[in-house]
């Protein structure tokens, strides 16, 4: 059986960075749990739907606003679970610039994976 970390595709990294989502029912204010070049795991007020695509600013220390277009491809807000894991969403980069994907790859690769 393989697990978790063996599926991955990306490098990760544990990052608690604040972040703001841009939906069409309002701002909702978030942060990252971990993070990839090419994605993230959020912990927001709510979830949102699968595949459902916004804007959201994500805000890394000592460095300016990362404006994405992010896609919800995995929640699990709605499971039950008594290993008391993060409860968030898996968000993929559907849109974000040639300098903030440098700026996410030298990050993620500064440091072991999680």
């Amino acid at each position: 059986m393989v697990n978790q970390t063996q599926r991955r595709k990306h490098h990760r990294i544990k990052a608690r960075w604040p972040l703001t989502l841009l939906t069409d029912r309002g701002a909702i204010i978030g942060e990252t749990i971990n993070i990839t070049a090419y994605g993230i795991f959020i912990h927001c007020e709510g979830a949102l739907p699968l595949k459902e695509i916004f804007r959201m600013s994500i805000i890394p220390p000592n460095h300016k606003a990362i404006d994405v277009t992010g896609k919800v491809i995995w929640s699990n807000f709605y499971a039950l679970d008594d290993e008391k894991t993060a409860l968030g969403m898996g968000i993929c980069f559907v849109k974000i610039s040639a300098d903030d994907r440098h700026f996410l790859i030298d990050i993620v690769s500064a440091y072991p994976e999680e």
